[in-house]
C-alpha cells in the first residue's frame, strides 16, 4: 500500500448505532481520537425484525416497564418504511452532530443484520478501528451475539462497543 493510501486508510473509522450519537456521546466517541483527523462512516441498521422475548428481557434488565410493554405490543416485524425512515433520522442526526464537531461525516442504512455491512465497510474504506453504540443488550451480551462481539470475530481490526446515555464501554 503505498503511503498516502495507508494514511488515507488510517484515518477512517466506522461507527455501527442504533440511535442518535449525538451530545455527549458524539463527544465521548471523539475524544477517543483526540487532536487527529479523523473521517467517520456511520451505519445505522433499519431494524424491521427482532427478537421480541430477547428485546422484552433486555427493557426488562433496565427496568424500562413501558419499553417492555411496546417492545410486546409492536411484535417482530415492523414495518420496512417506518424502520427505514426511523434508521434514516438516526443516521441523519449523528452525522449532523459529527460535523457539528468538526468532523468528516457520512454514513448509510444497513439491513437488519448490520455485520456484513460493517465487514464490506471496513473493507472498503480500510478502516482502522470500529466504535459500536448500542442501548445494553442483556441477553445478546452474554452468549456475545450482540453487533460488537460477533463483529470483534470477523474483523482484523479493534472493535470498541460502548453504551449510549453513559460512559461505560462494553
Amino acid at each position: 500500500m503505498s503511503e498516502i493510501n495507508a494514511e488515507i486508510a488510517s484515518s477512517v473509522v466506522v461507527l455501527l448505532t442504533e440511535q442518535p450519537v449525538e451530545g455527549p456521546d458524539a463527544e465521548r466517541v471523539l475524544a477517543l481520537h483526540e487532536g487527529e483527523e479523523l473521517v467517520y462512516r456511520v451505519l445505522v441498521p433499519a431494524d424491521t425484525r427482532r427478537n421480541v422475548l430477547t428485546e422484552v428481557v433486555d427493557r426488562l434488565s433496565l427496568a424500562h416497564w413501558r419499553e417492555a410493554v411496546e417492545a410486546l405490543r409492536e411484535g417482530s416485524r415492523r414495518d420496512g418504511t417506518t424502520a427505514r425512515a426511523e434508521a434514516g433520522e438516526v443516521l441523519e442526526t449523528t452525522v449532523a452532530a459529527l460535523r457539528a464537531l468538526g468532523r468528516d461525516a457520512d454514513g448509510v442504512i444497513t439491513d437488519d443484520d448490520p455485520v456484513p455491512a460493517l465487514e464490506a465497510a471496513v473493507q472498503q474504506h480500510g478502516a482502522r478501528e470500529v466504535v459500536v453504540v448500542t442501548r445494553p443488550h442483556a441477553v445478546e451480551e452474554t452468549f456475545h451475539r450482540d453487533w460488537a462481539s460477533r463483529a470483534r470475530e470477523v474483523l482484523g481490526v479493534p472493535v470498541l462497543h460502548t453504551y449510549a446515555g453513559t460512559g461505560q464501554v462494553g
